[in-house]
């Protein structure tokens, strides 16, 4: 990885966007012009959908990123999105009918023809019992289990509908006992780690247990990844405080979280989500349906243009394109669009971003987090630099949610390229030294990225390249 940020961008930090873009390459941004034009077009982070592909083409796509990222002179975050348990009905010929009251059979890589059982591609009779609920095909086939013998799982049907072969299935009152990480998740992990893996996304995460197993084989692998739990399951959203605290970043995977609770709960539950991203200094992404319409069409609708504004109103760190920029017609002008409202939404944001009931414990970091960023504030600041070797102290000056640019100057370039989806925050590498701050800050006002007259509030330690000791605050003008 390289180790210093040699290109400053091509906007004044006035115009930075202070809620993220991550996109997704899939087939319709598989090369690295594409992806180097969803890097220029305003993408932060990049997501590699470990559902699909080859770990060949995720070692070219990588090298693409890393490449393009370097060219244009940003540090761009990699997330590696684990597929988890693949809860999905098996292989079958043509529609199977269902009809309301119906009673249907399930069972492991059945033999639909032979046998009129349902073949699954999950074993479904090692989890589920007698009266929980498993929804087919992204709920639009509603059963609720009525018994489980010899590997069979017997379901009543709800409503009238049809089944296709290999549409998703939802569990939502079924306990995984904490077994989401499949044995590819484990090969797909331990690729990760021999490669430029800044987040591993934990799918259907239903306690804070769940990502302390990941951290722990995260660890054992030498990987400096950071965890991102998706919320998901209906588990998750009883445990929500846990796995908050217990994750580095937090995604709201807004589909199968419809299904597993109900459509309604979810813009209360993202909300949550976000309060307590605040709370927890986490960083928070809403994913799943954004500008779901350009997927086909080069303009999104009135409700997703609301939709991303929103999450940018209520102090979402990232949102998130998927379908839009992996397999849609419009890929890079979906991350212009999103850019786009983004940036008209915080120069037009009639509300502060506030969660009275979130408060962050009053530690001495915080302490001085908030002191910066009132004295930015006061004095009208045109950014605040800070100093970090983890990042920790950009995150929580982020969480505080500023109308200042955060500028992040670390020694670290994996730390770079995490703080790459953190709010408000640039974040560039340079060598440990007690005058990085201000060596950055001149460098900047040459690239005409801070003006003369500019000025910043700075915050640094004592002693350079040193975990937690942030702990002086100082006042420029630049001349």
């Amino acid at each position: 990885m390289s180790t210093t940020t040699h290109r400053a961008p091509n906007v004044p930090v006035a115009k930075f966007k202070r809620t993220k873009i991550i996109a997704t390459v899939g087939p319709a941004t598989d090369s690295y012009e594409q992806i180097l034009a969803l890097i220029k077009a305003g993408a932060n982070g990049l997501r590699l959908n470990f559902s699909h592909g080859s770990f060949e083409e995720r070692e070219k796509q990588l090298k693409w990123i890393r490449k393009a990222a370097a060219e244009y002179g940003k540090p761009v975050a990699i997330i590696q999105d684990l597929q988890g348990p693949k809860i999905r009905l098996g292989d079958f010929e043509g529609i199977i009918n269902v009809v309301n009251g119906q009673t249907l059979a399930f069972k492991y890589q059945a033999d639909f023809e032979r046998s009129g059982q349902i073949p699954t591609q999950y074993d479904l009779s090692k989890k589920v019992k007698r009266g929980e609920r498993i929804y087919l095909y992204d709920g639009k086939v509603r059963t609720t289990v009525t018994s489980v013998k010899e590997g069979v799982v017997h379901a009543r049907a709800e409503n009238n509908g049809i089944l296709i072969k290999r549409k998703g299935i939802n569990l939502p009152d079924t306990d995984f006992g904490g077994d989401i990480i499949t044995i590819k998740d484990k090969k797909d992990i331990t690729f990760g780690s021999t490669h430029d893996i800044d987040y591993v996304a934990l799918s259907f995460v239903q306690t804070a247990a769940d990502v302390r197993s990941l951290r722990k084989m995260l660890k054992n692998l030498g990987s400096t990844a950071r965890v991102i739990a998706k919320i998901e399951t209906k588990a998750a959203i009883e445990n929500l405080e846990d796995i908050v605290v217990e994750s580095d970043a937090v995604m709201i995977a807004r589909g199968d979280l419809a299904i597993e609770t109900a459509p309604e709960s979810v813009p209360i539950v993202q909300r949550q989500i976000i309060g307590l991203g605040l709370k927890y200094a986490k960083p928070t992404i809403v994913a799943t349906q954004m500008l779901a319409s350009m997927t086909e069409t080069p303009e999104p609708t009135r409700a997703e243009v609301s939709d991303v504004a929103t999450a940018v109103i209520i102090g979402a760190d990232c949102v998130m394109l998927s379908d839009e920029t992996a397999n849609g017609q419009y890929p890079i002008e979906a991350v212009k669009v999103m850019k786009r409202v983004i940036l008209y939404t915080q120069a037009n944001q009639p509300l502060t971003v506030a969660w009275p009931d979130h408060v962050a414990a009053q530690t001495k970091q915080n302490a001085i987090c908030q002191a910066i960023i009132r004295l930015a504030e006061t004095i009208k600041a045109q950014a605040v630099v800070a100093e970090t070797k983890s990042g920790a102290t950009a995150l929580q000056l982020a969480a505080r949610r500023p109308n200042r640019p955060i500028i992040a100057v670390t020694s670290d370039a994996r730390v770079a390229q995490q703080m790459a989806l953190v709010y408000g925050t640039k974040s560039y590498t340079r060598p440990d030294d007690k005058f990085a701050a201000t060596k950055l800050t001149n460098w900047l006002l040459q690239s005409k990225v801070l003006k003369k007259g500019d000025m910043i509030v700075t915050a640094s330690g004592r002693y350079p390249g040193v975990v937690g000791m942030t702990d002086t605050i100082k006042v420029r003008i630049l001349e």
